[in-house]
């Protein structure tokens, strides 16, 4: 819990300190914990933000981000780090996260598992990104 609560504070922090207005929405609002939008409030987006300790660029999401997905929604997967580092951040369309988790999960369905048992499906899915495609690409946003 402490770990997701850092990375939205992180977030919001990092958004701020590029000249946008960030504010967290209620614990109740489904799928978005920061409204994003520029100075002048002409542009704006919702932010889901997922966050994990220091290791692998790999975040666990739930099967609903299959078909959670609209051009003004974003996920800003937060990698923290040792206190006293910057996290990463991967800021990341939802169109993308959603197509992703799809094919990769479908992919892993197909693959067969321990001693060539077939997997059972699950509610789970992982977005990875292990070269880094979407790193520090706060540009996507398209809020300037």
């Amino acid at each position: 819990m402490l770990c997701g609560i850092s990375g939205e504070y992180a977030a919001a922090a990092e958004l701020t300190r590029r000249g946008l207005l960030a504010s967290f929405t209620l614990r109740n609002t489904r799928g978005i914990d920061i409204l994003v939008s520029n100075a002048d409030a002409s542009k704006s987006a919702g932010v889901q933000v997922k966050t994990k300790q220091s290791g692998k660029r790999i975040w666990l999401l739930n099967r609903k981000a299959e078909e959670f997905h609209s051009k003004n929604l974003y996920y800003v997967f937060v990698c923290l780090k040792a206190p006293g580092n910057r996290p990463d951040f991967f800021v990341v369309p939802s169109k993308d996260v959603a197509e992703y988790i799809t094919k990769s999960h479908s992919r892993w369905l197909a693959r067969p598992g321990r001693g060539g048992r077939k997997h059972t499906d699950t509610p789970m899915r992982q977005f990875k990104d292990p070269d880094g495609k979407y790193l520090e690409r706060w540009d996507l946003l398209r809020l300037s």
